[in-house]
Formats: C-alpha cells, structure tokens, sequence
C-alpha cells in the first residue's frame, strides 16, 4: 500500500517506521524542514526504543520518504494518516488549528480523475463530533457534494505508550475503526493486516471518544494510587504492601497498570486529554467531580515529591536529578513532572545537574522544544554527561526513573527514589 503520513513527532514517526517495515511504502509530511533534513540524513526526530534501526532500514529500501509538503504525494495514496498535534487551548479544549489545516491541504492536493478512493485516518485525538461537525464540511466544500466518491474518513485512534511504542503498534490492546455506518473500511483492514488485536467497528463519535476514556481512566489510576501512597506515608503504612495486596485482585481492580504509588503523570496525551474533558463536560453541563480533581490532585502529587526530593538538604546543596524526560528512554519534556521538579529545586536555591542521555537539547523541536525551554531556560548547561555525573560529589542524587541505573555512583550515595514512594530513600550500595 501506498501510505502518506501527515504529522511526523512521536505518533506519526513511529507509525511511519512500522508501517515501512511490513513493506509498504510510506511518506512522512512534516512542516519542520530541519526534521526532515535530519530523517534524510539518518536521524530520529524522536528517542523511542527500537525506532532508529528501523528508520535506517525503512530509508535503505526506500520504504521510507519524507517531505515538507504533500505535493503530488496524494497521487497514488491509498491512505493519508493524520497524526498532527491537539495540544491544549487557553480553555482546556482542544486547539484544533493544526487539524484544520491538514485537512484543508489533504483536500486541495487531492489531484482530479484518481482511480480509488483515498481513505483519510485521524489518529490525533480531539473533541466528539469534530468528524461530522467540523471536518467533513471541510472536505465537502473543497470537494464538492459528491465528496463520498472521492474519500473516505475513518477516525483510527492510537494506543502507544512512550518508550514501548514499536511494540505497542504491533500488538496493541485493540484495534479502533469509527466510519460513518460503522462498517469495515477495506484500507484500514488491509493496512492492519498483521497485527493481532480485537477489532471494534464503531461510529465516528464513539471511536472520538475511545481515547478521553481511556487517558482518562489512566490519569484517574495514578492519581488514586498516588493519593493512596501519600496517606500511608503519613499512617506510617508501607505503600508497596498495599499495592501488592489491591493489584492482586485482577478481578476487580482490573489490572496493575498505572496502579503503584510513584510518579506523577505527564506527557502529551493524559494532561491535555483530561483538560479537554474536563471542558467538554462544563459545555454540556455534566457534573464531573473526579475528573475534576485530576490535575489538582496531580499537581498536589508533584509538590509531595519535591518535599521528598529535598528534606533535610543543606541550602545550595549540590543535586543530581537523573531522569528529566516524562518516561525513560524518551526525549520527550511535554509536560514531563520531572522538568516541574527541577524547576522547583532551581527556584529553591539548589545546585542542580541533570543526567538524563535521551535528552539532547540540541536536537529537540516543536511543542516538545517550546515546553523544555519555557519551563527550564538553561537546559543546555543543567545536561550533564555520564562521567560528570559520576564524579559530581553531589549531595544528594533524586532519580525519578531507572535511568539511575545507567551510573556507577560510589556507595555512599545518598538516593532518593521518587518512582516508588515505598523507598523514599536510599543508598546506591543497596
């Protein structure tokens, strides 16, 4: 199949890469000249396990192609992939400019007398009804009334977790097709062809809303289990005992994921995607009172773990944070609480270095670039490399994620664990 994909950061790069690796051919449209620049030049827009190898061999066999503009990309597509940004509006919602614009452009370079229908998929996640009410008017008055015989729409939602993103395309929890008669759209059967998962055939509206629900409920176990830790902290009750006992029940408590008193959550998709909930049920005038609390509460949770990062440290201590990255093994600071945590340490007065190898300040770009340096100005200087780090005589080292493990710190180490609030602290030697 011939595959075009409209957005290339951390969702439509690995898709690009996945897709190119089951042998079809797939171009990656980005508005970004120096990602395409460095893609052409063999490297990665995005840290992400896995990822690079398959690049590599996607540009080798010539699978893989990007450009800055669709062109006459459309040509001989069989698919266009929208995977651009939905980041969040001054009011929670949405900002829906980048999807607007994509699907403006996929119609005026949709070329006259092709021979197949070209099937649109949105992967970006936005507000229920933005297909009806909002897109498809779009394409209808650039297309004409008999747009139907020209495209097709599908909104395919994505299920990849940062730094598990390559194995979660291949084996996803499910598999999402909304269509506007909730039947089977020949394309996106093809192009899911060998990946095992079940698969719903939904309507537009319920396959919009798959994602709120789902990012939802993942934000709504953390905070849950983190306010569970921060109480059994305060009762003098081990956290890691009760989150042995509750996640054993796989009955009722449903699973272990996202379920163990430790780090507040972050990135791109869970904070925005409750906002926009959150604003969605005030327009509708549904009463929302947990999720409602979300963010609160994650906020409240970041505090918690600053105190922890830094009780009993001397002022103007000298401190090592390993870990700035929202997950291990990623580059990226969207929203990440352990760019939050240095912040606080800096404004604080502390000393602070940052060990974080993912992270190259040099290489980031887009929202990702704006967040880092609206958040942490001195970035650049706060990265350390490894054998700074192993030499800082640092008063204290907080990791918040197992890139610690990367280090050989001496044994007298002072270590404060802030993935697990059932160790708040420890020494490297144990």
């Amino acid at each position: 199949m011939d595959i075009v994909i409209l957005g290339i950061g951390y969702v439509g790069f690995t898709a690009a890469c996945c897709i190119a690796s089951e042998g079809h051919t797939v171009t990656g449209i980005d508005v970004s000249s120096k990602k395409v620049a460095e893609i052409r030049a063999g490297i990665p827009p995005i840290i992400e396990p896995k990822i690079e190898g398959m690049m590599n061999a996607a540009l080798a066999s010539g699978n893989l192609k990007v450009d800055t503009a669709i062109g006459d990309h459309l040509a001989n597509a069989d698919v266009a992939i929208v995977c651009v940004g939905t980041p969040s509006g001054p009011d929670g919602s949405h900002n829906m400019r980048y999807i607007v614009d994509v699907t403006r452009q996929i119609a005026e370079a949709l070329p006259e007398g092709r021979d197949k229908i070209l099937t649109i998929a949105y992967r970006s996640t936005f507000r229920p009804g933005t297909v009806e009410d909002l897109l498809i008017p779009i394409l209808e008055a650039q297309l004409g009334d008999d747009w139907q015989t020209k495209i097709e729409i599908v909104y395919n939602p994505e299920f990849l977790r940062e730094g598990s993103a390559v194995d979660d395309y291949f084996a996803p929890p499910k598999i999402v097709v909304g269509t506007h008669d909730k039947q089977p759209s020949k394309n996106m059967d093809a192009l899911h062809a060998q990946i095992e998962a079940p698969v719903f055939h939904a309507s537009y509206r319920t396959a919009e809303f798959t994602k709120f629900a789902d990012n939802t409920w993942h934000a709504v176990k953390v905070s849950y289990a983190n306010e569970l830790g921060r109480i059994c902290l305060d009762l003098g009750i081990p956290p890691a005992e009760i989150h042995e006992i509750f996640v054993s029940d796989t009955k009722l408590n449903v699973s272990p994921y996202y379920l163990r008193p430790g780090g507040a959550f972050g990135g791109s998709c869970l904070p925005k995607d409750v906002r926009a909930l959150q604003h969605i049920a005030g327009d509708i005038g549904t009463s929302t009172q947990l999720i409602d609390s979300l963010l609160h509460s994650n906020e409240a949770h970041k505090h918690r773990l600053f105190v922890h990062a830094v009780k009993d440290l001397a002022p103007n201590a000298r401190v090592l944070l390993t870990g700035v990255a929202f997950k291990a093994d990623t580059d990226d600071l969207r929203e990440s609480p352990n760019v939050d945590l240095a912040r606080k340490m800096l404004s604080a007065g502390y000393d602070v270095d940052i060990f974080d190898p993912s992270v190259d300040a040099g290489k980031l770009v887009g929202a990702n670039l704006g967040y880092a340096y609206s958040q942490l100005p001195k970035l650049q200087k706060l990265l350390v490399d490894k054998d700074t780090a192993e030499g800082g005589s640092y008063d204290r080292v907080i990791a918040t994620n197992a890139t610690v493990k990367l280090l050989d710190l001496p044994a007298d180490t002072e270590i404060v664990y802030l993935d697990r609030l059932s160790d708040i602290t420890s020494t490297a030697a144990e």
